[in-house]
């Protein structure tokens, strides 16, 4: 069965039909007053609300302060404002679907199985967080972007895009039906999350994962966002021309620099394909007279490096701008309805994303772009209100930092550790200070090799490997903060290079790193294991 749901351009809106469906997917949960009641009883766990995009990065959102200023992002600012914003949350394998698992899971990779968004399978069966919750009582839901392939397990309630989805009028899942909106689709998810919300049973602690697509590529903005800059001229990074002088053959081969990788489609030269009549003609009054413009002036060399630049900041930030949005209807509602209080909301996206740097778009690297991850987080009675962290965080403590709010025991296989005691103010003395980082998927997309390495507060050992190469890297962020040289073999170094291959061997032994790939993780049909390494 196929529904529209008329939502374009009405971003506050949510139809009645949503409310009815969401309502039979909850199992007749009960109907409730505008506000919850507040109550005098002992305090319940508290309801987590998990905010979650895609390819954010933490440059383009302005309580990070870039020295670009790319962007105003109120609402996400609010979040830490009143809590939390972590400087050095990283990831353990920068890319979509593995971020997720690691999320789902608090594992790594080699021990999740999902190490690539080639042809990797999420096994729910395996121990995840919104299990253990919903077996304490929790409701719980996902609405959005999944990207894990296999159906979502442990949600009372799922409701998620196919695969990567798609910006406008997307088709969905719904609890396992297939269903068709019209609109834009972070204002759907967003709409959709709200609905639970509102249906959700008022008595019962809950989870709710708003997961957006934006600002995916093709970083294709809602109608109401396009010119949203005034044709603004961004200032550009300073690497935006780097020419990989100092570094190994990995990063002079990848495939995802602007000059030569970005596609007709991802800077607008072609238009969406399943817009309607009225969403393309919108389109087109922006888009075209630039892009004539663009045409006629047949830019070549640096110049048209530089205009796709700035057709990409405009873009990739009118993305945003829905996203932040989002964030500001879901905290209205917690406000109105009384449940700010004992409501736990994080935003985070699945890694950090270039936005130029090294004339890079796309993730994937142990560098500092692509290994971090924007990560804010408001905790009533926890956290106090403008606290700012610079521990190694990762988002394999999420899980346990969820079940640890929740009152449940982390399970031994789980490899991260809670958050909570930063988030108190009180990072305990054994946290960690260095951390593991291991990717594989090569050669497609973007010929990025397989890597892993340590990284700690100032280096990075950095071993790449693969069927063509295999070298080492060490780079030191006190005295190279842009990742430039690398400084492998230096004498001067010796003493922190053994210092770092001895923790990087423990790292990998805790951890329980294999000694060679799994076959199916670099994506490849066919794959030969390698051995690799210390």
């Amino acid at each position: 069965m196929h529904f529209r749901w008329l939502l374009f351009g009405v971003p506050r809106s949510t139809s009645f039909f949503v409310c009815c469906v969401i309502a039979l997917a909850c199992g007749g949960a009960q109907s409730q007053t505008l506000a919850d009641e507040p109550t005098t009883q002992p305090r319940r766990p508290p309801n987590i609300v998990f905010i979650f995009s895609d390819d954010h990065a933490y440059q383009a959102i302005s309580a990070y302060q870039d020295e670009r200023r790319l962007i105003e992002t109120p609402h996400i600012d609010r979040i830490a404002a009143e809590g939390m914003l972590f400087r050095r949350c990283v990831v353990p394998n920068s890319i979509c679907g593995p971020s997720r698992a690691t999320i789902l899971t608090g594992k790594y990779s080699h021990l999740n199985g999902f190490y690539n968004n080639s042809n990797c399978r999420f096994d729910g069966s395996q121990v995840a967080f919104p299990k253990l919750l919903q077996a304490a009582g929790y409701q719980t839901a996902i609405v959005g972007k999944w990207h894990l392939v296999s159906e979502p397990t442990g949600f009372d309630y799922w409701h998620i895009l196919p695969g990567q989805g798609v910006y406008y009028n997307p088709p969905m899942i719904d609890n396992g039906r297939q269903v068709k909106h019209e609109g834009y689709t972070t204002d759907i998810i967003t709409d959709l999350s709200l609905a639970w919300l509102k249906a959700r049973d008022p008595d019962k602690p809950f989870l709710l994962m708003c997961q957006h697509k934006a600002p995916h590529r093709e970083w294709e903005p809602a109608l109401r966002h396009l010119g949203h800059d005034g044709d603004r001229v961004y200032p550009e990074p300073a690497t935006l021309f780097d020419d990989y002088a100092g570094r190994g053959l990995a990063e002079r081969d990848q495939d995802m620099t602007i000059a030569g990788t970005m596609t007709d489609r991802d800077v607008k030269l072609i238009a969406p394909a399943n817009l309607t009549p009225e969403q393309r003609a919108k389109w087109d009054t922006y888009y075209e007279p630039r892009n004539r413009k663009f045409r006629d002036e047949k830019l070549a060399g640096r110049d048209l490096v530089r205009w796709k630049y700035q057709r990409y900041l405009h873009d990739y930030l009118g993305c945003v701008k829905a996203v932040d949005e989002s964030v500001g209807r879901l905290q209205e509602f917690l406000d109105e309805h009384h449940l700010a209080d004992n409501t736990i909301v994080v935003y985070a996206a699945d890694q950090g994303f270039y936005l130029g740097e090294h004339g890079w778009f796309d993730k994937r690297w142990i560098f500092e772009e692509s290994l971090r991850t924007p990560c804010v987080v408001r905790w009533p009675g926890v956290t106090k209100p403008h606290s700012t962290s610079d521990d190694l965080v990762s988002n394999v403590d999420f899980a346990e930092t969820f079940l640890d709010a929740a009152g449940l025991n982390v399970p031994a296989e789980m490899q991260g550790r809670s958050l909570r005691p930063i988030l108190a103010g009180d990072t305990p003395g054994d946290w960690r200070k260095s951390f593991y980082y291991h990717y594989y998927e090569y050669p497609v997309p973007h010929r990025v090799r397989p890597h892993y390495g340590v990284v700690t507060d100032r280096f990075k050992l950095v071993h790449i490997y693969g069927p063509d190469t295999d070298y080492w890297e060490l780079f030191d962020r006190q005295s190279d903060p842009r990742e430039l040289t690398s400084v492998y073999g230096r004498a001067e170094y010796a003493a922190a290079q053994s210092d770092l291959t001895q923790e990087l061997a423990r790292l990998r032994d805790e951890l329980k790193v294999p000694a060679q790939d799994a076959p199916e993780a670099s994506g490849r049909r066919l794959n030969t294991p390698r051995r690799r390494g210390p």
